[in-house]
């Protein structure tokens, strides 16, 4: 069965570019199931103590600022020198990455359903009731509904806005006039998963997850051009052959590194369409990579890194066991995790110990650390963003 793509217009040239299971499906749906319901409670699992450690890196604030508390999937943009990033009450903000000044904010609706996907221009959110918004700077621009729900992070390239559905449905919209240009559907999965899925880009393709594949799509036309497999699922039942990919997704020029829904790791080369390599392990959260290495922790927060370019295991570390640690970030200096204490904590490269950690608030780290030149932004469940500088 084919994918089917209905074209609305070709649009402006595209420059390199970014608990609920319904128990019957009818046909043309997709049953929807929540992370969180895979897994009996973990209320009663103790987080490991955090262990002693030698301080070998030099990490401090160099700026805080706040917006409002995070209850959605945080996704917050960096790109030219600004970080974009949204509350639950809707309201987008750009902080000057060195500063932490405000250089613009904008009121997008009464409460988001994702994070903000920016180029540096154009911002865009989906609301809580399934509208989304785009602006250019301060100044709303247009406003549309969307018929299927969406938690990804819109992705903003080109003067397009590209939206991935819940059901992984892929659309193009002209962020000027908010006009539709195409739509991708491809052959659905019998369960999707409620957690954000990844939407990327190299050169002139658009990268996004299709159930266990990365997919490449033609921007201006919304064609598939090809597919890559990170997880062949197995299973007795549909949940057991859930697959999602899911973000953040990791990156090395164009090798782009991501996560199968508790089945894999796995990292594809966007030139080629072809996957590199994939290693069979659990988890739910998303990967970060260097030319050196792709990190990830597995669903007990063992985690794991890999040789980028070959798979092979170069350490792992299970000092972080149910401390519920977010996405990593990857840098030249440390390898950074947030976890649901406000911890953020600095392991070393080369064998994954602890070098320095710092808290924030108790709320707990909301989102994978973002980089943005020798900044990196943390944001918390009540709003605080604390803005790291490593030494």
């Amino acid at each position: 069965m084919s994918g089917g793509v209905r074209s609305v217009g070709t649009g402006r040239s595209f420059p390199a570019l970014r608990p609920l299971i319904r128990t019957v499906v009818v046909a043309g749906a997709v049953a929807v199931l929540g992370a969180c319901s895979l897994f009996s409670s973990s209320k009663d699992t103790k987080p490991a103590p955090l262990e002693t450690f030698t301080t070998a890196l030099n990490a401090r604030v160099a700026w805080e600022a706040r917006v409002d508390s995070v209850k959605f999937p945080l996704s917050v943009a960096a790109v030219n020198n600004q970080f974009v990033v949204a509350g639950s009450d809707g309201v987008v903000t750009a902080l000057a990455a060195d500063t932490g000044n405000v250089l613009w904010r904008v009121e997008m609706g009464k409460g988001l359903n994702a994070g903000v996907g920016s180029d540096g221009r154009f911002a865009a959110a989906v609301t809580r009731d399934n509208e989304l918004v785009v602006s250019e700077g301060a100044k709303i621009l247009w406003r549309k509904t969307v018929t299927v729900p969406v938690i990804t992070s819109p992705f903003v390239a080109g003067e397009r806005v590209f939206v991935l559905t819940l059901d992984r449905m892929v659309q193009a919209y002209d962020a000027q006039d908010g006009r539709k240009l195409w739509e991708l559907r491809r052959p659905g999965e019998p369960l999707t998963l409620q957690q954000p899925g990844v939407i990327a880009a190299h050169q002139n393709t658009l990268l996004v997850g299709q159930g266990p594949r990365l997919a490449g799509v033609d921007p201006l036309r919304g064609t598939l051009q090809w597919e890559a497999t990170i997880s062949n699922p197995r299973g007795t039942n549909e949940v057991e052959r859930l697959a999602d990919l899911v973000g953040p997704m990791g990156r090395d020029n164009a090798i782009f590194c991501a996560r199968a829904f508790q089945s894999a790791v796995g990292c594809i080369n966007a030139e080629r369409g072809s996957a590199i390599w994939t290693r069979s392990i659990g988890g739910t959260r998303g990967v970060s990579s260097d030319a050196t290495m792709t990190v990830a922790a597995d669903a007990s927060d063992r985690i794991s890194a890999w040789g980028t370019p070959t798979g092979d295991v170069l350490w792992t570390s299970d000092q972080f066991l149910n401390r519920k640690l977010s996405a990593p970030l990857v840098t030249e200096k440390s390898v950074i995790f947030g976890d649901s204490e406000g911890y953020v904590h600095f392991l070393s490269r080369d064998k994954g110990q602890t070098i320095q950690r710092l808290s924030t608030d108790s709320s707990g780290v909301a989102a994978a650390p973002v980089r943005l030149g020798d900044v990196v932004l943390i944001a918390t469940r009540s709003g605080k963003l604390y803005a790291l500088r490593q030494n």
